[in-house]
């Protein structure tokens, strides 16, 4: 099910690839190393390519992805569809419709592919789901398209996605959302803390962030183009913490505040965010995490996968 030709010979390796290609005695500072390499250099795009090529390996590392068994996708793939296939099939067609590039890479059958493998593990008594997880819900196709953009194979693109779901955000993908609610309550809390003007004006006029934040939220700001500048906000989120997307949502509505305060219809400019400047973004959110008491920063960091936190947000009135 390999997808993507093999990296022009010749081509010479930057500082990032040539890193993740040698060998590392200690993990720790391995991983504190290339994160800060990603931070200051960001990972490069070889002329003649259209993304990354060793993006795929970078990310496995972040997201402490295991070896991949592709025996065990094939016999996932041949139970046929999952009893959420109704669902999958209702999205993958409109998954990123309008990029041109992603459409030309990906065929909607890998998509519906990965997403039917994933269901199939989290159906009931199998004796692989360990948590209350949805086999399907709106959202995960968004979220395993750009693994399926980066990653050489199937299987590469659904052990990451698989990953990405369980181990750093199960509670985006519980029957009733969870985390993703606890989430865009969390962008509410701290637009208030970095701009107490721009989220009091928001509440007053009945905006609130469940509202406009929620896509933004579960999809990890995949639902804003371009897929080029969203890769390079998910080498910064995989090093970083998924946790950190809910600061580059903050991010966004702070660089529309001008326009948002003199619209009209301030509603149609949070549905539709203006195209992501990743490093834009990046650079400002960083730029909130030391107004953050360490309280709220904790339940920031918490809230993709303990169930406490929204408890905890709720004590803080």
């Amino acid at each position: 099910m390999s997808r993507e030709k093999s990296p022009k010979k010749g081509r010479k390796k930057d500082a990032i690839e040539q890193f993740i290609g040698s060998h590392q005695m200690l993990i720790k500072p391995g991983l504190s190393q290339l994160r800060y390499m990603i931070l200051a250099d960001g990972l490069n795009v070889p002329e003649g390519y259209e993304t990354c090529p060793y993006r795929c390996y970078v990310w496995s590392i972040l997201l402490r992805v295991q070896p991949i068994n592709t025996n065990f996708y094939l016999e996932l793939v041949s139970k046929g569809p999952p009893s959420s296939y109704s669902k999958v099939r209702n999205d993958t067609f409109r998954t990123l419709a309008k990029d041109e590039t992603f459409n030309r890479k990906v065929h909607e059958n890998s998509l519906v592919r990965v997403l039917s493998a994933f269901a199939w593990t989290q159906e009931k008594n199998n004796g692989i789901n360990e948590e209350v997880l949805s086999p399907y819900v709106q959202g995960m196709n968004i979220l395993a398209a750009p693994f399926l953009f980066v990653c050489k194979s199937e299987p590469e693109a659904f052990a990451m996605f698989y990953s990405l779901l369980t181990k750093h955000l199960p509670l985006y993908i519980t029957p009733t959302l969870d985390g993703v609610y606890t989430g865009a309550n969390l962008v509410d809390i701290i637009l208030k803390i970095v701009d107490p003007k721009l989220q009091s004006w928001l509440n007053s006029k009945l905006l609130k962030p469940e509202m406009y934040a929620f896509p933004s939220v579960l999809t990890l700001s995949t639902c804003t183009p371009p897929l080029s500048e969203i890769l390079i906000l998910w080498d910064f989120l995989f090093a970083y913490g998924c946790h950190m997307n809910i600061l580059l949502v903050v991010a966004q509505l702070v660089l529309i505040r001008s326009q948002l305060l003199e619209s009209k219809s301030p509603m149609s400019l949070l549905r539709n965010f203006p195209p992501i400047k990743a490093k834009e973004i990046i650079k400002l959110s960083i730029s909130f995490v030391t107004k953050i008491p360490s309280n709220i920063y904790d339940l920031l960091v918490r809230h993709t996968y303990d169930p406490r936190v929204k408890l905890e947000l709720q004590s803080l009135g």
